[in-house]
């Protein structure tokens, strides 16, 4: 992909030198601290050195108090429970923990997933109707409930209670649930407002706790499903998300439940998983289910107490994310195709697909693909229950969930946030909404949103490329939205030693004048600069630094991220 480089500007010279001295680290890592807000002493203890005593009360979360007061009425009458959940991986960790969590010391609970298809995304008119008829008095919906004003009324008339733990944006009128547990309220003072919609609901058990005087311990053996969330639900990695990633990649490489542990062999991970990991590995057998069957499978697989059971109950889940991989790599054959019969109309700043027989479960992923391809805000659209529904994709710093929400009189539902939604409208207004998301899109976007941006946090001279550079750089992780794997370049380098691996790939030294140091570099789909490469060119590279072992001998190579010749 042809990126536009952006240097983060270097900051202010007093506050690195400061930083530099009070925590003993060069000027190039104290710069890079310094641009992600971390300016002295006491800021780079909480950060180097996350803590879960400094996580916030949950108290401080609007409208709290009565729901713990509700679910401990509701245990103490012996009341029936449900927990309700999204069919995604941050849906189905957050009923797991949820769920989890009241299970081990109160029998009378239950869990419920919609089904994709024949339900749709959120609480539904079945499941309300599911609870009622099943005596259950207390519903618990978890990432979803938000906007679900009507289905709330006719749980109100029926007799059933709700509690809503979300994280997405609300509308201007707000759910008549016992309680509304979202941080993105406008009347909710809660000082993180990014959390994940199992984070939404571990602040929930975490209040609850509090209340009941239960040990906090036992609330952190959950934060191995926490981290899944957050890394798969793409919230920033920083605040009090970065405390709960920290302990909760802690709790998953060393002591994970049997159901994650089952999804790491299957995974084929070794130790130190990192947030990548999960992103690719773990987050995508988890959602597999709910594309294509039912994410009940995903949430008893969580739930799994025998590692035998988990190990069966993965290998179901594998099997259908095999037949989900099939599905992703066809469809996105066919979109990329639509896509170049298309650029032959004209010039389009959007790309707005639909066929009728795409598989709903897989078409957020194809949206992502066409990104790839073809850098602008996508939506992919399918039929499902005589609708078009379709998942949108954005691209740096455009907010598609605006753009959407300018096209809502031809849609039925949408929802979402900056850089992720999900929208449903009539068939018939299918190609209306092409034309007007085109035309919100072509009015709202600028250049800098055409074109992939690559960061570089600064640039280094290859001799300050050692251990104790990276070393520090380690324990920055874990990395991600908000907290991104810092990027560096090296200008006026030139490359020996090029080979071509695995006929994709590239491997080879680079050299800087006046420099000892020659890194090896490792160039992932970057074998048609070889004979560029080979010929000493001089050029600007932009890479990560990372640690290869091989054979129990350690050394650091550099990830290329991208390569500029003059």
């Amino acid at each position: 992909m042809d990126y536009r480089w952006k240097h983060k500007d270097k900051a202010n010279s007093e506050l690195v030198e400061h930083l530099s001295n009070e925590i003993n680290v060069n000027p190039t890592l104290a710069n890079v601290l310094v641009n992600r807000g971390i300016a002295d002493f006491q800021q780079a203890k909480d950060f180097f050195r996350p803590d879960l005593d400094k996580l916030h009360d949950p108290y401080l979360m609007k409208d709290m108090n009565v729901a713990v007061q509700r679910l401990h009425q509701a245990i103490e009458k012996n009341e029936k429970i449900l927990v309700y959940g999204d069919y995604d991986v941050d849906g189905t960790t957050s009923v797991a923990l949820f769920y989890g969590f009241i299970q081990s010391f109160y029998s009378n609970v239950a869990f419920y997933i919609p089904d994709r298809y024949k339900e749709g995304y959120g609480i539904s008119e079945k499941g309300v109707r599911f609870a009622a008829e099943n005596n259950f008095s207390l519903v618990v919906s978890l990432d979803c409930g938000i906007k679900a004003l009507d289905k709330i009324d006719l749980a109100n008339e029926l007799g059933v209670d709700f509690i809503i733990c979300d994280h997405h944006t609300p509308g201007e009128t707000l759910p008549r649930a016992i309680a509304v547990l979202d941080p993105k309220r406008k009347d909710c003072s809660y000082p993180f407002k990014e959390l994940s919609g199992c984070g939404v609901g571990f602040k929930l058990i975490q209040a609850f706790s509090q209340f009941t005087g239960r040990n906090q311990n036992n609330l952190y053996a959950f934060l191995d499903l926490l981290v899944i969330s957050i890394a798969s639900d793409i919230v920033p990695i920083s605040g009090e998300n970065r405390i709960l990633a920290y302990f909760g990649l802690e709790r998953l490489n060393n002591n994970p439940r049997p159901g994650i542990k089952a999804l790491i062999l299957k995974g084929k991970l070794e130790k130190d998983i990192n947030i990548t990991d999960i992103v690719f590995k773990i987050g995508p057998r988890i959602n597999a289910s709910g594309r294509l069957e039912h994410a009940k499978a995903s949430v008893e697989l969580l739930i799994s107490k025998d590692l035998d059971e988990a190990v069966r109950r993965a290998e179901l889940v594998e099997d259908v994310n095999a037949a989900r991989k099939n599905f992703d790599e066809n469809i996105t054959r066919e979109a990329l195709e639509m896509i170049e019969t298309r650029e032959l109309e004209g010039e389009f700043k959007s790309t707005v697909l639909f066929k009728e027989d795409w598989h709903k479960g897989v078409i957020g992923i194809v949206a992502s693909r066409c990104i790839e391809k073809y850098y602008r805000p996508t939506i992919i659209l399918t039929e499902s229950n005589n609708k078009a529904t379709g998942s949108a994709r954005s691209v740096y710093d455009f907010n598609i969930y605006e753009a959407i929400e300018e096209c809502s009189d031809l849609l039925e539902q949408f929802g979402g946030h900056k850089y992720a939604a999900g929208l449903t409208l009539s068939v018939a207004n299918v190609p209306a909404f092409q034309a007007k998301f085109e035309s919100v899109v072509s009015n709202r976007v600028s250049e800098i949103h055409m074109k992939p941006i690559l960061e570089i946090d600064d640039e280094l001279i290859l001799d300050q490329i050692n251990y104790r550079f990276y070393n520090i750089l380690k324990q920055m992780t874990p990395f991600g939205p908000g907290n991104p794997e810092p990027v560096f370049c090296a200008n006026q380098v030139f490359a020996e030693n090029v080979r071509v691996l695995k006929d994709k790939h590239l491997r080879f030294d680079i050299i800087q004048d006046g420099q000892s140091t020659k890194p090896v570099c490792i160039g992932f789909g970057f074998a048609d600069y070889f004979d560029l490469l080979n010929s000493k060119m001089r050029f600007n590279i932009a890479f990560e630094i990372r640690e290869n072992t091989f054979r129990n001998t350690s050394s650091l190579q550099l990830y290329v991220k991208d390569i500029k010749f003059d």
